[in-house]
């Protein structure tokens, strides 16, 4: 029996079981908890395939189990905050066309809510996309269903100890909950080249985009703290498309 081949896969199941323990945390509304297991299962993801490059042992069932823990850490528990986020007892915004509850044992929410669940269903789509696209080897089609989560569970983080008024407000603002929603469900799907973090070599040159953004994303994470994240990725695409004008201008 091969040992070595099978590190990877233990590394993805890592992954999974903190996309587990983060869903069920999620649902007790436990947002700190649970955001801070998806950050633990998304470098489990990194290191996964990492590692496989490394022990050179990548294959198919990496890259099935990979989506498939990809699909509860960043599709499941991102989709179950907005869920929870969605309410029409929010402070400001609130969604005035809806205001039934629907109920099954006990179980009550608000129509509203399911709005929420799009990021669910929009990154199981992109992540059975990516596993037959093969040109996102190097690169990225669209945003990457990671980036989705991190932004969606920062937003209750930033809600709870960021000092901005501003930015809790439009936090409890269901018109921009549900802006937000649509926006990343369409981003993961888009068809938007976003440009590679990945080095082949290390020049200023070569990489002076990549070194600007990743020193910029540290500033921020220092100076920002949550708010930073959404900001990062925010910037990420907008780079991303200025990047791809470029590219087609000096054609």
């Amino acid at each position: 029996m091969n040992i070595k081949k099978h590190i990877p896969n233990l590394i993805t199941l890592g992954n999974l079981f903190c996309g587990t323990i983060a869903t069920i945390l999620a649902v007790e509304g436990n947002f700190v908890l649970a955001g801070l297991f998806v950050v633990i299962g998304i470098l489990f993801d990194f290191f996964d395939g990492f590692v496989a490059r490394i022990l050179n042992v990548t294959g198919e069932l990496g890259k099935q189990l990979d989506s498939l823990a990809d699909m509860v850490t960043s599709g499941v528990v991102p989709g179950i905050i907005m869920f929870n986020l969605l309410s029409v007892n929010n402070n400001l915004g609130s969604f005035s066309v809806n205001t039934e509850f629907m109920s099954w044992s006990g179980f009550k929410f608000e129509l509203i809510q399911i709005l929420g669940l799009l990021l669910t269903l929009g990154a199981c789509y992109r992540l059975a996309k990516f596993n037959i696209d093969t040109r996102q080897s190097d690169s990225f089609i669209g945003l990457p269903t990671p980036a989705m989560s991190l932004f969606v569970i920062s937003l209750p983080l930033i809600q709870e100890y960021s000092t901005i008024e501003f930015a809790q407000n439009l936090i409890t603002n269901n018109y921009f909950l549900i802006a937000i929603t649509i926006l990343l469900t369409y981003l993961m799907n888009a068809e938007l080249p976003l440009f590679s973090l990945k080095f082949k070599e290390y020049s200023i040159k070569n990489n002076l985009m990549k070194y600007l953004f990743l020193m910029s994303s540290l500033l921020m994470i220092i100076f920002l703290h949550y708010i930073s994240i959404p900001l990062i990725i925010i910037i990420y695409v907008a780079l991303s498309v200025i990047n791809n004008y470029g590219k087609h201008t000096t054609v």
